[in-house]
């Protein structure tokens, strides 16, 4: 009896712990949020006279390298690029140089973002191994921010490059040689500054480019600061990346089909001149944009013989071209429009031929509304876009068809039109909404007025020779980008720079607040556009 008693008291007391026991998980502590420390480093950090090939980091805890080949900037650069490894998880890192080291010079590793700690992913940032093979570090710097020359949003990974002005030095060093310093925004930075520079005279640039650091103007953006700067300079320099435009370059036609050819081109193919000869025979021709295409389409009737000579001039381009010719379908003439049911009250109706039209008769062609009443228009032939612009004062709600009957078109083959026929209709004013713009402080005219949307698509634009009132109405509702840009050459668009001629792109401002519009809305916005 005893025993039971004894038995049941011991159960009741292990109960009554186990009722008392909170339930849980074990965390294993504090997430780890620091990032790794360097111990010690062979040779040291700041080391002077360095001879060495070796280089090794030795970290409080395991390290591991994160996208190295982007991130490590090597100044000045090396033409045989350093092994870093192990590309595993290690308390140590070693850099292996495989270059000739110049004498007398600095050199800085710069890791960016590439060494983080193995477990939770933390970036040592912006670590950055020095040594000399000098008796001393060099210790001037240089600041520079980065932006675009025309979009709001700037590149990453863009290179800012410090050469040496020497009797070496010439406008084409930078074609062909590594600069003396290098820097990099990295996939952030706006502001960039140059380390370890010695007292000197240097050309600065920046480059959005492969990563080679040799400008390639076919692929790569530029900014350059046109005079010399001589360092030490406390100065914090703006460089404007933009795209040149290529000179005018021609590649071989190839036959497109039974009537075209195509040339892929550089540069803007606008003014083109094609000569196209069978024997001393000289064949009718045009030339066309290929559209969104760096192409030429070049229509003609092609003979049945096995080569033509095709000549292509163009600026300082002039070249001629043997193609072959065989029997292949030809290009019909059809038409495609810019719009489909809903026409916005701001936009031209357009048609898109598929060959070359040389004729408009704008008395086969009739516009009426949903009143059976003829509407007054124009018309506009863009030859080199293969477009034809139908204008006309549009209502809103209101439903108009657009006719073209028989020959109202006539192609570069003598090809006619069958009857186009297009429904259209617009919204009521009160579905989009008004803008004006007052520019303040304007240092110059004309000016073009963009408003673009968040992708930087243009969706409207405006020009003014000496208004400083901007007046967009009807425009789609949206938060706006105002973009400003001084057209001083005075042609409509903007234009880029050059390197070469050390002319600088032109002028472009943003706003810097989006603006809203809104459906039925009236906004007016003053805009300084003197910073």
């Amino acid at each position: 009896m005893a025993k039971q008693v004894f038995k049941l008291f011991f159960l009741m007391v292990v109960l009554a712990f186990a009722s008392c026991a909170k339930r849980g998980t074990i965390t294993g502590g504090d997430k780890d949020t620091l990032a790794p420390v360097l111990k010690t480093s062979f040779p040291k950090n700041g080391s002077v006279n360095f001879q060495g090939k070796e280089i090794k980091l030795v970290f409080d805890e395991y390290v591991k390298l994160k996208n190295i080949n982007k991130q490590l900037i090597v100044s000045p650069p090396m033409k045989i690029v350093p092994e870093i490894f192990p590309q595993v998880a290690s308390k140590t890192i070693t850099i292996k140089i495989k270059d000739t080291l110049q004498p007398n010079t600095t050199y800085s590793f710069n890791f960016g973002q590439s060494i983080e700690d193995n477990n939770e992913g933390n970036p040592y940032s912006q670590f950055k191994y020095v040594f000399s093979t000098g008796s001393y570090i060099d210790s001037l710097k240089l600041s520079v921010k980065i932006k675009d020359a025309l979009e709001k949003k700037v590149d990453n990974f863009v290179s800012v490059m410090l050469y040496e002005v020497d009797e070496k030095f010439n406008d084409s060093t930078i074609y062909k040689e590594t600069p003396r310093y290098v820097a990099n925004t990295l996939d952030s930075l706006k502001l960039v500054t140059i380390e370890n520079i010695k007292a000197g005279k240097y050309q600065l640039i920046a480059l959005k480019d492969n990563g080679n650091n040799k400008f390639n103007p076919k692929s790569d953006k530029i900014g350059f600061y046109a005079n010399t700067i001589t360092i030490p300079d406390d100065d914090i320099y703006e460089l404007e990346l933009f795209k040149e435009e290529l000179p005018f370059k021609a590649n071989k036609p190839v036959q497109a089909s039974g009537n075209r050819l195509l040339i892929a081109t550089e540069g803007k193919g606008k003014g083109t001149k094609v000569s196209v000869k069978n024997g001393t025979e000289v064949l009718p021709s045009m030339i066309t944009q290929f559209p969104k295409k760096d192409s030429l389409q070049i229509w003609c009737k092609l003979p049945k013989v096995d080569s033509l000579l095709v000549s292509v001039e163009k600026d300082n381009f002039k070249k001629e071209f043997w193609t072959k010719i065989k029997a292949q379908k030809k290009d019909t003439l059809r038409f495609s429009s810019d719009f489909a049911g809903n026409l916005p009250l701001r936009e031209r109706f357009g048609l898109t031929s598929t060959t070359p039209i040389v004729k408009v008769d704008k008395s086969k062609i009739s516009i009426i509304n949903k009143d059976s009443l003829a509407v007054d228009f124009t018309t506009e032939f863009d030859e080199f876009n293969q477009k034809i612009y139908i204008d006309f004062k549009k209502e809103p709600s209101e439903k108009y068809i657009v006719s073209a009957f028989p020959d109202a078109f006539v192609d570069f083959f003598d090809n006619v039109n069958d009857t186009l026929s297009y429904k259209l209709n617009t919204k009521n004013a009160t579905d989009y909404g008004n803008l004006r713009l007052i520019l303040e402080n304007a240092k110059r005219f004309p000016i073009i007025v963009e408003l673009t949307n968040k992708d930087g698509k243009v969706k409207a634009t405006a020009y003014t020779e000496k208004e400083t009132t901007v007046e967009f109405m009807n425009i789609e509702p949206l938060l706006y980008t105002v973009r400003i840009i001084y057209d001083d050459n005075k042609n409509g668009v903007w234009d880029t720079g050059s390197y070469l001629e050390k002319r600088q792109s032109e002028e472009v401002i943003y706003f810097p607040k989006e603006i809203d519009v809104r459906a039925n809305w009236d906004v007016e916005q003053p805009i300084n556009i003197g910073n």
